[in-house]
């Protein structure tokens, strides 16, 4: 069955799902804000930009004006920085139809609010199906269609099948999980740990710390996502250790990137500046703090990653009080 689809946001990410799905045979739209930006991308059947030598398929349209292809749209995908879709979804809300699929790629939290995208969806399309697609998933490696395993997460299986169907071909597996909660903690606060890992090599550190950070980074994921309500075997799969290992370890994550800088001494405005793109786990750190403090869960690594990135911090100091915290067994839930 072929689909109207229209991927909101035209950075690496969007624009290298917006590729797979036009390949798979489905009618679709990749919105990018600006005008020119759109012109350019369609021209040449490239997003210089975000998405560098990657050819884009012809049956790919690329528009940066949206009302038409939302109304009409069966799925909307949601590849934008999670700071911004509260606004570009109040903005076009009284074009989308109730019956159409959105599907979250965003992984982060809302600074202002602490919310998962999820919520924020419910709260402006209540009625409208909601799916997050997760997992280790570099952008660079699906436009080269490099094998790559993601899952997508609902409460409501018949969509998240959908989403398989629509999404899944011969190089990116899909599989289904009914954990919202879950999945998106794991893919938000993934982003935190991989700036962690980063900071240690900015440090200078070894493998053996940035194993540590991985580690102890999921047993917080867990722990706070538990208390949210999520399965912990969650965090065994492809949006727990699998999007963590690959986004601690990989040049492609630009929140490890940010974090080497960090590491080697520049402020959090200075990495980004130096990445060039949205660093989600900067403000979900913020976000991450906030909600283990409402909440009670322990999280120390996320306590002084915030202390570095909001209080001034000394990166080489939060190592000092990470190792000389108070002896503990390794199962200890606190």
């Amino acid at each position: 069955m072929k689909n109207n689809i229209v991927v909101l946001g035209g950075g690496s990410w969007g624009t290298a799902i917006a590729k797979l799905l036009s390949e798979n045979g489905h009618s679709t739209t990749l919105w990018v804000r600006k005008e020119e930006n759109a012109c350019e991308i369609d021209k040449h059947k490239e997003n210089k930009k975000y998405l560098p030598e990657i050819s884009l398929p012809d049956t790919l349209r690329v528009t940066s004006d949206i009302k038409a292809s939302i109304e009409s749209a069966t799925m909307i995908v949601l590849a934008i920085p999670t700071q911004q879709i509260r606004a570009v979804l109040n903005e076009f809300k009284s074009f989308i139809d109730q019956e159409a699929v959105i599907v979250n790629l965003s992984k982060g939290l809302e600074k202002e609010t602490l919310m998962r995208v999820s919520e924020i969806t419910k709260e402006i399309l209540p009625d409208n199906p909601f799916v997050v697609l997760s997992g280790p998933s570099h952008a660079e490696e699906v436009a080269l269609k490099m094998p790559t395993t993601v899952v997508a997460a609902c409460f409501e299986e018949t969509h998240s099948k959908l989403i398989q169907d629509i999404f899944m071909n011969e190089y990116f597996r899909v599989y289904t999980n009914k954990d919202v909660v879950g999945v998106e903690i794991g893919g938000a606060l993934k982003n935190v740990i991989a700036l962690a890992a980063g900071v240690s090599d900015g440090l200078g550190f070894g493998d053996n710390t940035k194993a540590a950070i991985i580690n102890r980074g999921i047993q917080e994921i867990s722990r706070l996502a538990e208390v949210m309500g999520a399965d912990k075997l969650t965090f065994l799969g492809l949006s727990g250790i699998g999007d963590l290992i690959v986004t601690c370890t990989s040049m492609h994550s630009r929140n490890r990137r940010a974090g080497i800088l960090i590491g080697k001494g520049q402020t959090k405005e200075e990495a980004v500046k130096e990445v060039g793109m949205v660093v989600e786990g900067i403000l979900t750190t913020h976000a991450a703090y906030q909600l283990s403090r409402k909440l009670s869960v322990d999280m120390p690594i996320v306590t002084e990653l915030y202390d570095v990135l909001y209080n001034n911090g000394k990166a080489s100091e939060a190592v000092e009080k990470l190792m000389n915290r108070g002896k503990k067994n390794e199962t200890d839930r606190m």
